[in-house]
């Protein structure tokens, strides 16, 4: 290849990059103005300066829009996941900290989104799972056999446990960013409590 073509296919790469990253900073404004139920892909488009066919190039709609989003936050959220870990505390110890990060990750994210958009508004679900959420379930899966294999966590199915803490993370942050004012100590306290609560009727050792 030429330098002239592979400086050509760099400027054409950077170029994707810029417009992708352009509609899911649009969406964020236009999903934390209107609310997702009210935005359109039309919204979007508008608030980007780019053209509709440049725009679908992209994503086919706004649910694709959201799951991207979504995707986003996971890949940025899996490293503070993962800090967690290695740090011999117990297995309890790791939940609460992991459950404190992500909620305090999730309001975050969304105080000029969600913390903005409409009381009471539902959240979204993802239908399947993004690559960068099957990574964070992953890091779960793997803290969980850790804690195990360390004679500190319960002797129970892995993939199960990683899905129902998840599930209930998910479930009361959701919850918890419709509410106004969002507070994430008494929801981090609430879902740590039914996690832990939940494993003390696994079998095995909950240290």
């Amino acid at each position: 290849m030429s330098q002239v073509a592979y400086l050509t296919v760099g400027k054409r790469e950077q170029t994707k990059v810029q417009n992708r990253q352009a509609i899911l900073d649009a969406a964020r404004e236009v999903f934390g103005e209107l609310g997702y139920e009210a935005a359109t892909v039309r919204d979007i488009i508008r608030r980007t300066g780019l053209a509709a066919g440049t725009f679908y190039n992209y994503y086919r709609s706004k649910e694709e829009v959201f799951a991207a989003l979504a995707d986003d936050g996971a890949r940025r959220f899996a490293p503070i996941l993962k800090g967690l870990r290695g740090k011999g505390t117990s297995f309890g110890e790791f939940v609460r900290e992991a459950i404190v990060a992500y909620f305090e990750f999730m309001a975050d994210e969304h105080v000029s989104w969600m913390a903005r958009r409409p009381a009471g508004e539902m959240q979204p679900h993802i239908h399947g799972e993004t690559p960068e959420m099957a990574a964070v379930f992953a890091e779960v899966k793997d803290a969980i056999e850790d804690a195990i294999a360390e004679g500190k966590g319960p002797l129970a199915d892995s993939e199960y446990m990683a899905a129902s803490c998840i599930g209930v993370a998910r479930e009361v942050c959701d919850k918890m960013l419709m509410r106004r004012p969002i507070d994430t100590a008494a929801a981090a306290d609430f879902a740590i409590a039914m996690i832990l609560g939940g494993v003390m009727g696994l079998p095995g050792d909950k240290r």
